[in-house]
Parts: structure tokens; C-alpha cells; sequence
């Protein structure tokens, strides 16, 4: 049995958000997430449910310590 998890599966922080960003199919977006916090251009949008889910991932403060 695996008693440690890898560093992948580890997280930094753990913040709570309103809403889930997901495509129009319904699966997690989890690299829009990413780029969005890192303040790079989501090539996706057009996939997204809600684009403007991205948006409260933008300049998180909890992110800037």
C-alpha cells in the first residue's frame, strides 16, 4: 500500500473558491486555472461553460505571500 504521496499530489495552499472552472463537456479545467494565476493567456476560453470563472483567480492574494 502507498502510504506517501509524490510531490505532485501534494499541494502548496489550499483556497477556497465559489465555483469550479470547467468545459462545456463538464471535465476541470485545471490549466486554465494555472495559466490564469500565472498571469499567462488562456488559449482555451472558447471551451470553457463560464469563462468568467477564471476571474477570481486572477492577483489571489493568498497566492502573493
Amino acid at each position: 500500500m502507498l502510504l506517501e504521496l509524490s510531490s505532485n499530489s501534494k499541494s502548496a495552499k489550499i483556497i477556497a473558491i465559489n465555483e469550479i472552472p470547467r468545459t462545456l463537456s463538464g471535465k476541470i479545467v485545471e490549466l486554465a486555472v494555472r495559466e490564469t494565476i500565472h498571469e499567462r493567456e488562456v488559449k482555451n476560453k472558447a471551451s470553457l461553460a463560464i469563462p468568467e470563472v477564471l476571474e477570481p483567480f486572477k492577483n489571489l492574494k493568498e497566492l502573493q505571500e
